[in-house]
This record gives structure tokens, sequence and C-alpha cells, in this order.
């Protein structure tokens, strides 16, 4: 199973998939999402889930982001269709951190067929917060994301369509504001929402499977490199897990 490009996105198909994930990465990470969460969506297809991981370049237009990955995905899904022999199929999406904005904006801005979504360190800094530079120039400029902060929150509490959500935060994760967005999904959809606290930081989703090689001698510092991966990896699994698990309760 390799990854192929189809209409602008990197697509993984196993054979006889169960459903298709909708992949939308971090800003800045965002570019390369098949290199950037390799193992991640790897993870993925390698249970049954075709992956189509959209890339994008962060601007401070997410409307207009939101609405250019959602059409480079829709453009895909013909081709896709062709390759797995089913005309129907489950579709989820899966965003972290920016990405989890532009799937609500989806969401909420354009009529879409959902089964779910999973949102992963779900981020709605404003531009000051999130672009440090941007203070240089916004006493001129004023500039700000589109929508803003409070603008997005108001959108998804009266325009979000899509019921189940699956909510991921962890335990070291100092931008993360899956709280107020986990209330806000709670009111609209009670008993749909389920939301995870893990271990790990903002950065768990993009951890590679990359071994450690040590040297003819063990030294301390291998044994720090090693113990350090397999910390990194612990936590990796157990959102790989959850993301199974939410995804097929049944699934072993």
């Amino acid at each position: 199973m390799d990854w192929q490009e189809i209409s602008g996105n990197w697509v993984l198909v196993p054979d006889r998939p169960v459903a298709i994930i909708h992949f939308l990465g971090g800003a800045f990470v965002a570019t390369a999402p098949q290199l950037t969460y390799r193992r991640l969506l790897e993870y993925l297809a390698a249970q049954g889930y075709a992956i189509v991981a959209t890339p994008f370049v962060n601007t401070f237009d997410h409307v207009d982001i939101a609405r250019s990955v959602l059409q480079t995905f829709d453009a895909a899904l013909e081709p896709l269709h062709r390759l797995i022999k089913r005309r129907y199929i489950p579709i989820y999406g899966l965003g972290h951190s920016m990405g989890c904005k532009l799937h609500l904006l989806i969401g909420s801005l354009f009529e879409v067929d959902r089964a779910g979504n999973i949102l992963i360190s779900y981020n709605n800094f404003s531009a000051r917060d999130a672009v440090p530079l941007v203070e240089q120039f916004s006493p001129v400029f004023s500039v700000e994301f589109s929508p803003s902060p409070p603008e997005t929150m108001k959108l998804i509490g009266d325009r979000y369509q899509v019921r189940r959500n699956l909510l991921v935060k962890f335990s070291n994760d100092t931008i993360d504001q899956t709280a107020p967005l986990s209330a806000l999904l709670d009111r609209q959809f009670p008993g749909m929402v389920a939301t995870k606290a893990l271990n790990g930081t903002h950065l768990t989703p993009l951890g590679q499977d990359v071994r450690w090689q040590a040297g003819a001698n063990f030294t301390p510092f291998d044994a720090i490199a090693q113990w350090a991966r397999q910390e990194v990896y612990r936590e990796l699994a157990q959102l790989e897990k959850t993301i199974l698990l939410w995804l097929n309760p049944f699934a072993n």
C-alpha cells in the first residue's frame, strides 16, 4: 500500500476499505501531511480506512482555506470510488490543531455528508497569539483570522451540522482549547460527543517511527534516547487506539 496523489490530495487505499478519513493537519505542517503525520495515517490505513490527506498553506482567511480543502477533497471522491468499487462509503473528518477548525468550518458552512469528526488538540487562537509577528503590524492593519475566534465559536454554535464527534486533548498541551468546544458541542448534541484526555503534547500526533540505533558501546545517552522514543510511541499508540475504538467500538 503506497501513497498516491489524486487531484491534489495524498491518498492511501487499503483493500476493501470500511470508510474514508479526510485528514487536515496543523498550520505550518499541513503542506506535506503524508510525511508529517505518516505514522498515524498509515496506522489507520492498515486498519482498513482509506486516507485522503489534503495539503494546505495557512493564510488569515480560514473560510477560504476550508472551502479550498473541501473542493480538493471532493475532487478525489470520484476517482476514489472507482478504486474501491463502491458508490457509498462513510466519510469521517480527522483534524489536528488548525485542521480541527477547518473541519468545524466545513461542517458549519457547507452541506457535507459526514459520519463524524475526530478533532485532536483543537486550536482557535487569535492571529496575535498564533503569529507573534502580527503584533508588529496589527496596530496599523488590525490583522485577524477570518473568522475570528469568537466568530468561529458562534458559527459552530449556530450552524455546525456534524452530530457525532470525538475530541482529544493531551495532558501537556498549553495551546489546546478543547474544553470550551467540548462544552459547546455537548449542548448541541447531548450524548453524541466524546472527549478524551490522553498523555502527550500538542505534537504527539506528529510522532514518527524512527528507529534509534545504539552504538557499539551502549551509553547513558543511548538509554535516554530510547526511553524518550518509547514514551513518544506509547503516547502516539494510545491516540491511535483511541481513534480506532471510537471509529469502531467492536474493534479488538
